[in-house]
């Protein structure tokens, strides 16, 4: 059990704020009302007055939302209220509210940060801004931390507002003083409702698989340990939902999907959080190439759902989703970006191709994680433009289906776009003694210290055994396609609530 702290000492604002909600109690104010009925919305206002229709106080409005300054006067003031759709002048006057109100609570009680509810009509002030005459204010609830004071010079915001590490430990202060973010969490939003969109109207029908698991699989990682108390078992959450969407094909849905959270105990980057969505689609009776076409359709298809085009900003660079991408075999980049023909290579000779390249290697890698850390490195960097990278080694693909034509290679692909992998697809591997001895060759990694190498699952291996059609698999992290698509730099500026290091 966690201590008892003692109290925190409050700052001036904070104890005058108190100081006030004990005052409006002492008045019989409820600082913490039940509801408001709010009939419209600031952007609706903003985009529907008329000043030749709406004359004479007829356009009658009901709204509410949080004081974000004050100018007070007189007998009459304005402030500026924002709701979760923008921000618009308030006009309010001594003899419209109840007798005191106007002097005892609006000027002395009320802050700034505190949510109040009006109602009035619109008007458009002598300087031309639309403004809401306030004939109602009602506090809804009242604040007792004072919103960080936003300090602008040559149009540069300073303070906690631009403090990364503020933003992301109190985003609930970021949303409210930065509207640039919530839009960022408004496209993501539709980022992922075009997804969808363009999945269900191809018949994918999508599905929810669990994220407590008594194995883990379907990816290279290490995972997070629980235990469950009553079964005195142990279990893990999710690192991906592959293997148990492939069940579902192989009992015989023709394609599904999931997006959910999924969880890989690993470090934190610009490009990494253990906790991160994933799209996982699975379609029977199709390969790798099929698949790609797909994904350059989607992913351009939801380009331009978010922005009405598929070129967009990232990065201070113009990036493309426009069909179609370029495709380049995997050992062809390599040998381009790094001067090495690593093909058909064994260990020895990939540790020293590593080594040169300034890469240190362990006995614990095996000559997967050796490619994939020269790739990562040497690679992928240089591919700004959406791009296929494809046909990767068997031992870089435990679950993906043997190349039809090219040895000691599978069918697989990933989209590397600004320089990071942002989709991962294969021809699905439906050899369940193949996929047996690939299991078995990542235990024999895992014995050598290999903590992110899968386990042998045996209820996969039965499934297969009972029959999965030809299919198509895709991953796409969605955090790291919202990155691009909203121009973020940091997988936690499209996070919510990002997991970080203790204060």
């Amino acid at each position: 059990m966690r201590a008892v702290t003692a109290p925190r000492a409050l700052s001036d604002q904070e104890a005058a704020r108190r100081a006030a909600r004990r005052a409006l109690d002492e008045r019989g104010v409820n600082p913490y009302a039940y509801q408001w009925d709010v009939d419209t919305s600031i952007a609706e206002i903003l985009a529907t007055f008329d000043d030749a229709q709406h004359g004479r106080q007829s356009y009658r409005v009901a709204l509410a939302g949080r004081m974000m300054s004050r100018r007070i006067m007189g007998k009459a003031s304005f402030f500026d209220l924002q709701d979760a759709s923008g921000r618009m002048q308030v006009y309010v006057r001594r003899d419209d509210l109840p007798e005191g109100f106007y002097n005892e609570v609006f000027k002395r009680l009320l802050h700034i940060g505190d949510i109040v509810g009006i109602s009035g009509f619109v008007f458009r002030t002598g300087r031309g801004e639309i403004t809401v005459h306030a004939k109602t204010l009602v506090l809804l609830t009242k604040s007792l931390r004072p919103l960080p004071t936003v300090k602008e010079q040559d149009g540069t915001v300073y303070d906690e507002v631009t403090d990364k590490e503020f933003r992301y430990r109190q985003r609930y202060v970021d949303l409210v003083v930065n509207p640039a973010v919530r839009e960022v969490f408004r496209q993501r939003a539709r980022m992922v409702t075009a997804l969808r969109r363009f999945l269900d109207a191809r018949g994918y029908v999508e599905v929810e698989t669990p994220a407590l698991q008594p194995l883990y699989g379907g990816a290279t990682a290490r995972p997070f340990v629980t235990h469950h108390h009553a079964l005195g078992m142990q279990f893990f959450l999710r690192i991906a939902d592959e293997l148990y969407l492939k069940r579902l094909i192989v009992g015989g849905f023709d394609g599904v999907y999931e997006i959910a959270k999924d969880f890989r105990n690993e470090g934190l980057s610009r490009y990494h959080n253990p906790e991160f969505t994933m799209l996982e689609l699975y379609v029977a009776f199709k390969d790798y190439e099929w698949m790609m076409d797909l994904v350059e359709e989607m992913i351009e298809g939801v380009a331009l759902a978010l922005h009405g085009t598929a070129t967009i900003p990232v990065d201070g660079k113009e990036i493309s989703f426009a069909r179609p991408w370029p495709r380049i075999p995997m050992f062809q980049a390599i040998e381009e970006h790094t001067g090495h023909d690593l093909y058909g290579a064994d260990r020895g000779t990939l540790q020293k191709a590593a080594q040169a390249l300034g890469l240190e290697v362990d006995q614990a890698m095996g000559e997967g994680k050796i490619l994939d850390a020269i790739v990562s490195t040497f690679v992928e960097p240089h591919f700004t433009q959406p791009t296929f990278m494809i046909d990767y080694p068997v031992a870089l693909s435990p679950l993906a289906k043997r190349h039809r034509t090219v040895p000691g290679l599978v069918e697989r692909f990933e989209v590397i776009c600004n320089g990071k992998e942002v989709c991962n697809a294969f021809s699905e591997l439906n050899d369940p003694e193949d996929q047996r001895a690939r299991f078995e060759e990542q235990y024999r990694l895992r014995a050598q210290g290999d903590m992110e190498a899968m386990q042998i699952d045996e209820d996969y291996l039965r499934a297969l055994e009972y029959g999965m059609p030809p299919t198509a698999g895709l991953g796409v992290g969605i955090d790291r396609l919202a990155m691009l698509l909203t121009n973020q730099p940091s997988i936690r500026d499209v996070i919510l609530f990002p997991l970080l290091r203790p204060a």
